[in-house]
């Protein structure tokens, strides 16, 4: 039975991106593998939400989910072929719905036309001879955050029993690319060459960094000295730490930009983005209590004044 992508994140059909983001948040921070090392039930119940808010995140692909259901997240899926088999009454098996199947080859273009999927069935198509090439096989690698920015090899067993191949993660791989391992699909027939391994890429998320496309995000705590004096930090970076200045009078939120600091792909880099967030002493103490105090008589008005339905 097809998976339901709402489901598996816990939310409605018409829940909002905000909605989505939160929901996947609280479910990879429980069943993130490191936490639950060696259970391979929590490791695909981590790959199925993985795959789920990839899919639901995206607007494209939320829309094709929502008409085709997962077949229409299949790589070479021809939308407008298949909507063309509805409106032709191909049949139950041609239809799809919210989360249905559409089941026909040629939806994902790997033949002519009807006449040549009939054709075969009735004795009235080409007969086909030959060595013929094995069929492409599909799968997933999981890597970590920071193996998908800067990239990586991987030795994989891909069979059992099959010998190990390489495979290579390039700098920058993404949640959800795609990778072809040639040679490594279905045995072909006739002496045919072997089909090829599409891998799907599944990226771990990471305790502290946000990805969003080539711009990483980072949540930095800084004391109140720092945000009233202004200061001189250490800000990790995929290419190693750096320093970063802290403005004076620094706000709770506000945010700075490391320009090339995020995520490099081919030609292209992105920014890492650094938000302040003033850390506060979590025990009381006189001191403390005397401190804050101060602050309050030097704050002036009222700060929530510009707040407003």
């Amino acid at each position: 039975m097809a998976a339901d992508f709402y489901k598996e994140l816990g939310i409605s059909r018409t829940a909002t991106p905000d909605e989505i983001k939160k929901a996947y948040r609280k479910l990879a921070a429980e069943l993130h593998p490191d936490k639950h090392p060696g259970d391979k039930k929590i490791e695909a119940r981590f790959k199925a939400v993985n795959r789920a808010y990839q899919t639901l995140i995206d607007a494209d692909k939320r829309k094709l989910y929502d008409e085709f259901g997962e077949e229409g997240l299949r790589e070479g899926f021809n939308p407008e072929v298949a909507r063309a088999y509805r409106r032709a009454g191909a049949g139950p098996r041609a239809r799809a719905g919210r989360g249905g199947e559409v089941r026909f080859e040629d939806l994902f273009g790997n033949v002519g036309g009807i006449g040549d999927i009939f054709g075969d069935f009735l004795g009235g198509g080409r007969a086909r001879r030959g060595p013929m090439r094995g069929a492409d096989l599909q799968s997933e690698v999981i890597v970590d955050f920071l193996s998908a920015i800067k990239g990586a090899e991987l030795r994989l067993r891909l069979q059992d029993g099959g010998d190990e191949v390489t495979v290579r993660i390039p700098p920058g791989a993404g949640d959800g690319d795609k990778l072809r391992v040639a040679g490594q699909g279905a045995p072909g027939s006739a002496g045919g060459p072997p089909g090829d391994l599409l891998l799907t890429v599944r990226v771990r998320p990471h305790p502290v960094f946000e990805r969003s496309g080539l711009d990483l995000y980072l949540d930095l705590p800084i004391t109140v000295g720092e945000a009233y004096r202004g200061a001189k930090v250490r800000v990790p970076t995929p290419d190693g730490p750096v320093t970063l200045t802290v403005p004076k009078h620094a706000q709770s939120g506000q945010v700075a930009r490391l320009k090339g600091k995020g995520v490099r792909r081919r030609n292209q880099t992105g920014d890492l983005y650094v938000r302040f967030l003033i850390k506060l002493p979590d025990q009381a103490s006189p001191d403390v209590e005397r401190a804050v105090e101060s602050l309050e008589r030097a704050t002036q008005g009222d700060i929530r004044a510009g707040i407003q339905l």
